[in-house]
Order: structure tokens, then sequence, then C-alpha cells
């Protein structure tokens, strides 16, 4: 956990810097295209944290793994708040860009859409008395949830939207400038080391909690064998 967090902000603090104080201002957008390095990066996140999610909950439900039940328990508000800063800052950047705070144009939509599939997940694993039950659901919920991810990736090329088309992950290679792409590229890859170290620091704070849980259990057991045995015959 050390190293990764030391990498995080290794990575992070220079691209942040980067992004905000050295990249050019683009031509028609101003300074408000600064916005795109962290709503691309989160964008992102939204989505590949999501696979991670609907991986983890299918290895829960083959191999019955509990670890990948605990990862997939764990990453879910983090992928929430990654995707709730990915609309808040779409929101930023489109009132400048579009004169509205939000349109219900397929991407942003569907983005929409995504969140509640996070936070349905987050709550209904943690609704149960019965974990693996919550478990259970949640994994149904995210591997159904899928769905959605190749809708949220081409709405911009199936539909006519606001939102504008993809700028680096295209045919043809990307369209931004190197001076842009850069840190984009630099700030994708600190948040995603982020985003990792949360979702493990969760997942270790889990397991330790069970193992708490677990120790208290058998000294609870043990105390109540100690006065039976304690009886004469």
């Amino acid at each position: 956990m050390p190293w990764l967090w030391a990498a995080s902000l290794a990575v992070l603090l220079p691209a942040a810097a980067w992004a905000l104080l050295l990249s050019p201002a683009d031509w028609q957008q101003g300074e408000t295209v600064r916005i795109m390095y962290v709503h691309v990066p989160m964008a992102w996140l939204a989505m590949s944290g999501y696979a991670g999610l609907a991986l983890a909950s299918a290895v829960a439900l083959i191999w019955k793994h509990p670890l990948a039940d605990l990862a997939a328990r764990e990453i879910s508000p983090v992928g929430a708040v990654a995707t709730a800063l990915c609309l808040a800052t779409g929101s930023l950047w489109g009132r400048p860009m579009w004169g509205t705070w939000w349109a219900w144009d397929a991407r942003m939509t569907s983005v929409l859409v995504l969140f509640f599939l996070w936070m349905g997940h987050a709550a209904i694993t943690r609704a149960f008395e019965d974990e693996e039950r919550g478990a259970r659901m949640g994994a149904i919920l995210a591997l159904v949830g899928v769905v959605n991810l190749p809708i949220v990736k081409f709405s911009v090329d199936w539909w006519n939207t606001l939102h504008q088309p993809a700028s680096v992950a295209r045919m043809g290679g990307p369209s931004l400038h190197v001076s842009m792409l850069g840190p984009l590229i630099a700030c994708a890859v600190g948040f995603s080391l982020l985003f990792a170290t949360l979702v493990l620091a969760r997942v270790r704070a889990a397991v330790m909690e069970r193992r708490v849980q677990a120790l208290e259990l058998a000294r609870a057991r043990e105390a109540d064998r100690a006065p039976a045995e304690a009886l004469p015959a």
C-alpha cells in the first residue's frame, strides 16, 4: 500500500500541474477545456471500473471466491464517486459550451444510468443481513448492467447528441494535439493508480474486519463452552 500511494501521488501531482498550468488553452473553448483533464479520466474509470466489477461478480458467482465478493463490494463506492465526478464535471463543462447544465442526450443519460447501477450495487450488497445473499444479488445486478457499457461507449456514434465524439480512442488515432494528449494521458494514469489504491485499501480493510469478526466469534464460542466444561459430571 505505501508504494501504491506513493506511485499515485508521484504521477497525479505532476500530471495535474502539467494539465492545469502548462498545457495550452483551446482555441474555441478557452480555459474551460481544462475540465477535460478530470472529466475524461473519470469517464474512463467509470466504465473500466464497472467492467472490473462485472468480472469480480462473475468470479464470485462461478467459483464462489470470497475475495471476489469483497472486491465487488468495495469497488462500487469508489466507482460511484468516479461516475459522480464524471457527471459533475461534464455538467460544469457543458454549461459554457452548450448553454445548459444538462441535456438528456444519449451519452449523458447512459452515464446517469451507469451511476444508478453503481449506487444500486453498493446499496443491494449491504441491504441484507445475510452477506452472501446480498453479494449474490449484487453480482447479478452487476452482470445485467454490463449491457449499458457499449451504449455509453458508442452512444455518440449511434445517435445524434450534443456530446462530442471520441477524440482519443478512435479509428485513425487521437484527434487531440500532443500538447493536450500528453497531460490527459498522464492524468488518466494518475487517477487510475489512485482508483486502484483506494479499492485495494478498502478490500484490505474489509478482510481485516472479517478476521476480527471471526476472532470475536471464536472467543464468544470458547466463553460459552467454558462454563459448561466447568460443571461437575
